[in-house]
């Protein structure tokens, strides 16, 4: 009985010992109070939050806004200035997350097209090298393109588009690396595909002339010495001063009847230079397909 009793008492003493420490554990996992404030109070912690690039604080602090203040014309701007703390800190989708709630909550807030412009960003800083998959770099061109065609008379549409350019290019420029491992695996046909691809989706781009001239190439060697020619023609027609035209010069010209075709422009009416909108200038090449 006496041994019974002072393990009792041993038990009591541990527990008693515990109580302590799983209190302070409790009171160091508690949550954070709810302390109600004025709207222009949370607004302005919120700001200097921002403006001191505590990105974290400042995302948490425009979410109370909305949470406190939901009826109030701060928390609408205080929804995008959230996405906008996301996006500085580099949390990229969530930011995108907030916007899609943004844009679907709010379509015609006065700043509606600072939303979507702040949703391409979030794609647009993320696109990763041309060696790599490419499906952030193709949804930040869908979200770029989509300012531009929503609000073509702002400011952001305007550096959407120019962003849009270098998507575009950035695109065109995985197609080429794609050709040209196909090229260098001899499989000729996959890799005038490719470049196909660059030459008619993306023909206003930097890589156009690479393209052709690699086109070139490819049908030399299948034997297609005709097709070859036409293609530097082509090149040679609208791209007379680049180097690329130089290189399939000297291939095309050691072709039977090389010299005189790759010496004379093509016939159509092509332009010296891309059109800037409209079909494109490569209608006039349907004769030769």
């Amino acid at each position: 009985m006496t041994v019974l009793l002072r393990a009792r008492a041993t038990l009591l003493a541990l527990a008693l010992a515990a109580t302590p420490l799983l209190l302070a554990d409790c009171a160091g996992h508690k949550k954070d109070e709810y302390v109600e404030k004025p709207v222009d109070q949370l607004y302005n912690e919120a700001m200097d939050a921002l403006e001191q690039r505590d990105y974290e604080k400042a995302t948490k602090d425009f979410d109370e806004v909305d949470r406190q203040h939901p009826n109030s014309p701060w928390a609408t701007k205080a929804q995008l200035m959230s996405a906008y703390s996301q996006y500085e800190g580099d949390k990229q989708d969530e930011a995108v997350a907030a916007l899609d709630r943004f844009i679907q909550l709010h379509p015609g807030y006065k700043d509606i097209a600072y939303a979507y412009y702040l949703k391409a960003l979030c794609y647009y800083e993320q696109i990763a090298d041309v060696q790599r998959d490419q499906k952030i770099t193709e949804e930040a061109q869908t979200a770029l393109l989509e300012v531009v065609t929503r609000f073509p008379a702002t400011k952001y549409a305007r550096d959407a588009q120019f962003k849009l350019d270098l998507v575009h290019d950035h695109l065109a420029g995985r197609e080429m690396s794609i050709g040209r491992f196909y090229q260098f695996r001899k499989q000729y046909v996959a890799a005038i595909n490719r470049y196909l691809t660059v030459i008619t989706k993306y023909q206003t781009t930097n890589q156009v002339p690479e393209a052709l001239e690699r086109l070139v190439e490819c049908y030399e060697t299948l034997g297609l010495g005709e097709e070859g020619r036409k293609w530097a023609a082509y090149l040679g027609y609208n791209y007379p001063g680049d180097r690329w035209y130089a290189d399939s010069y000297e291939l095309v010209k050691s072709l039977p009847g090389g010299q005189s075709v790759a010496a004379a422009p093509p016939p159509g009416p092509a332009p010296a230079q891309p059109a800037a909108s409209g079909g494109g200038w490569f209608g006039w090449l349907d004769h030769l397909w």
